[in-house]
């Protein structure tokens, strides 16, 4: 397969753009069978399609509910779905290639350092085998805490919904069994229960800090002055983006509730959005401050080079900066003491405005094509693009254009906005000569 993307100039974007689109057909084909259903029987391409693109791009939008509808095998089609989608195809590969004792050429390496967000092409393969390492143990962990809840609830099923929550929200993907307890009812059976709202809510956001941040953790401990200036950045907006989120759900959208599962559920209704797409209560009763709210955390997603998706906590953080920056008339943005690269802020900004671009569009044409009201459908919309898995409760109703879109969503919030953009558009080499200034006015 390498050799064939060699032998074309296949760059690492298309790779991952590529990698990413068979997976998700192959994994529609295994959903169509009879086997993968509780019935017996083939599902549609369709409904098969929408899972599998929902299971990989580890977002948990669904139209058949996954307890009910899927059998064993089926679910178990969509948990590695949703591994290798939390994890990243390329990675993947890699790690079969290294399994198979061949060496990684340095395209490959050049495509895993795309896929995992790393600064340097050197040290990739020992990089790979901590991000693996890393996964594993803390889903491990998260399925053995889940298992005392679980198992007890659920007898010896309890180990395969431990197992199945664990690595759902680790890679924050969203997909859950409960819909024996009630179709699409997720975690809400929960909302007061301390071991479930803790451990995936810490799995929630370990899958999505980023795999440096990992490394920075480990590496430095508490001597936070160590950490890259990116880590650094990524675990204050994290702290932001819970903190005040959390503090406004509890004051505004669960006033009515007893104090204990309002504190659990304004905290977990903080964390979910960043990508994760569990939720402990019913989000149709929030307002609509409250729901325009979560819409936003849901665009804004995880940190670069994790299992979330999103456009970013450090895209949002950048254009902050620089927002900044010109309030006080400096050249620069910075953070930490240190200024931030100009190539950075233009993706910032382009990053931006391509999710923009397709969260509004998608949820106007869902509007448009289903005769809704506007605002449930852009919380569609981003929830797609920002591989979240909230909903209103629209998504099973919706009809083929609407399925598509939000398919089309799914697909480019998970490879990302400029790894889609490198892919798709022809690349020219920069030319030494330069246009010349001209000033333009803006604001």
């Amino acid at each position: 397969m390498w050799a064939f993307f060699h032998r074309y100039k296949i760059t690492s974007a298309q790779i991952i753009l590529v990698g990413f689109a068979l997976v998700i057909l192959l994994g529609t084909v295994l959903l169509m069978l009879p086997v993968s259903s509780r019935a017996g029987t083939a599902t549609g391409f369709a409904d098969c399609l929408f899972t599998a693109t929902s299971a990989v791009c580890v977002t948990g939008l669904v139209v058949r509910d996954t307890a009910t509808h899927w059998s064993f095998f089926g679910q178990a089609v969509i948990l590695i779905l949703i591994q290798i989608g939390g994890m990243g195809v390329i990675t993947v590969v890699a790690i079969i290639t290294m399994a198979s004792g061949k060496k990684i050429s340095l395209m490959q390496r050049s495509a895993m350092q795309d896929a995992v967000a790393a600064p340097q092409v050197g040290g990739i393969a020992r990089f790979t085998g901590f991000i693996v390492r890393g996964i594993f143990l803390f889903e491990l962990l998260g399925a053995l805490v889940l298992m005392t809840v679980f198992i007890p609830e659920y007898g010896p099923k309890g180990i395969w919904m431990s197992v199945f929550h664990s690595i759902s929200a680790f890679c924050n993907a969203g997909f859950d069994l409960m819909g024996t307890k009630g179709a699409f009812s997720s975690l809400t059976s929960y909302a007061e229960n301390p071991v479930v709202n803790l451990t995936v809510m810490a799995l929630i956001i370990i899958g999505g800090i980023g795999f440096l941040t990992w490394q920075d953790i480990r590496s430095n401990a508490a001597h936070l002055r160590q950490y890259r200036m990116q880590s650094k950045v990524i675990l204050t907006m994290t702290v932001i983006l819970i903190v005040f989120p959390a503090a406004f759900f509890f004051f505004f959208e669960l006033r009515e509730l007893p104090l204990k599962q309002r504190i659990w559920g304004a905290l977990f209704q903080a964390v979910t959005p960043r990508t994760a797409g569990f939720n402990t209560m019913d989000l149709t009763a929030f307002s609509e401050p409250g729901q325009l709210l979560t819409t936003l955390l849901m665009l804004i997603g995880g940190a670069p080079g994790s299992t979330a998706g999103g456009m970013k906590t450090t895209t949002l953080a950048v254009l902050f900066a620089c927002a900044a920056a010109a309030f006080r008339k400096r050249e620069n943005g910075a953070f930490f003491g240190r200024r931030i690269a100009d190539q950075t802020v233009k993706n910032a900004a382009a990053v931006l405005l391509l999710y923009l671009a397709m969260f509004l569009s998608g949820g106007m044409i869902i509007s448009m094509a289903e005769n809704l009201p506007l605002l449930p459908c852009l919380f569609e919309s981003a929830s797609a693009v920002g591989t979240v898995g909230l909903t209103l409760g629209i998504t099973p109703s919706l009809g083929t254009v609407s399925r598509l879109v939000l398919i089309l969503l799914m697909f480019f919030g998970r490879v990302g906005g400029m790894t889609f953009v490198f892919a798709t558009l022809p690349t020219k080499e920069n030319p030494h000569s330069r246009l010349p200034l001209e000033k333009i006015t803006v604001g």
